[in-house]
């Protein structure tokens, strides 16, 4: 049982034996990546390390929901984080390393859905009956 008609097939392989003979004489490069010297990083100190965790943990939807309800503005965390002393924000950033970082899950959920989207139009292209009961 043949499923596509004779001039796809034929052109698909024409396709295929086009690209691997192009693949095969094309020269290939290759090289090392340029890298950073380890002594050039973002983080400088144990204070900036500190500041990204706390950070981090601000950018939280429901911790950056309750700041707007008590009223906080955004500027208004960012200088008092600028005014805490090296032992205050250590505290706090050890306090919030259990929180989850930055995303609510919306990138996950959205990813789940594109999937799932992406197997039902391949089975409607393949003429497939999708039930569900």
């Amino acid at each position: 049982m043949r499923m596509l008609p004779k001039s796809v097939r034929l052109s698909t392989a024409l396709f295929l034996i086009v690209h691997g003979t192009a693949l095969n004489l094309s020269p290939a490069f290759a090289g090392l990546a340029p890298s950073r010297l380890s002594g050039e990083t973002s983080i400088a100190s144990t204070r900036d390390a500190d500041l990204v965790l706390v950070r981090r943990a601000l950018e939280h939807r429901l911790v950056a929901q309750k700041l707007r309800d008590y009223g906080v503005a955004r500027a208004q965390v960012e200088s008092r984080l600028a005014e805490l002393s090296d032992r205050d924000l250590h505290d706090l950033a050890s306090v919030s390393k259990g929180l989850p970082s930055g995303s609510d899950g919306l990138g996950s959920l959205v990813t789940v859905l594109v999937i799932i989207l992406l197997v039902i139009v391949i089975l409607k292209l393949l003429n497939k009956e999708i039930v569900i009961k």
